[in-house]
């Protein structure tokens, strides 16, 4: 039985730091036994399938984390997610996503779950009309001038509210796209 994952890349490309091309990831994710692998934009956007029967997020997202590090130098965070969780999380998402640009709304994916405590000293309407939701290992944000305007985006994502917990962050456009490709 086949599998069909996403693989996001945490901080990857950005401002020429820690460069790893797609076109040297996708034979690297080939060598470690999945097919099917392409990739989305430059930002770490991976997707693939595997045979492998008992696979898990965690394991995938370790092995893959080993092998950029032993192939490109440097340790890059990787989370991995199976279509099925990314197509829940789109059907989960309280904002009304056919409606906005892709810019607008984003989604923070977290290697664990995440609680409303790590939040709580947040004022929320202050923010207004910045809102954010939380979800299954997820935060939904919706910022309507974009993420590098929003004064939330900046509050949510301190890492001491998360410490320990990987997250990495896609605007919708993003989100969509990677579903479609589990897809196809």
């Amino acid at each position: 039985m086949t599998t069909t994952y996403a693989a996001l890349l945490r901080g990857i490309n950005v401002s020429g730091h820690r460069k790893v091309p797609m076109a040297e990831l996708r034979p690297l994710i080939e060598s470690l036994g999945h097919t099917g692998v392409r990739t989305y934009l430059q930002s770490g956007n991976a997707v693939f399938t595997t045979e492998a029967d008992d696979a898990r997020d965690e394991e995938l997202a370790a092995e893959l984390e080993q092998a950029i590090e032993g192939h490109f130098g440097f340790r890059v965070d990787c989370l991995v997610r199976d279509a099925g969780y990314l197509a829940a999380v789109a059907d989960a998402c309280p904002f009304p996503a056919a409606e906005l640009e892709g810019r607008q709304l984003h989604v923070t994916y977290y290697s664990a779950p995440v609680g409303p405590e790590a939040f709580a000293d947040l004022d929320a309407a202050a923010f207004l009309p910045e809102e954010f939701r939380l979800g299954d290992r997820v935060l939904y944000l919706y910022a309507p001038d974009g993420l590098g305007r929003s004064k939330l985006g900046e509050a949510l994502h301190r890492p001491s509210r998360t410490k320990g917990i990987v997250a990495t962050s896609r605007n919708w456009n993003t989100v969509v796209k990677l579903l479609e490709m589990t897809r196809d």
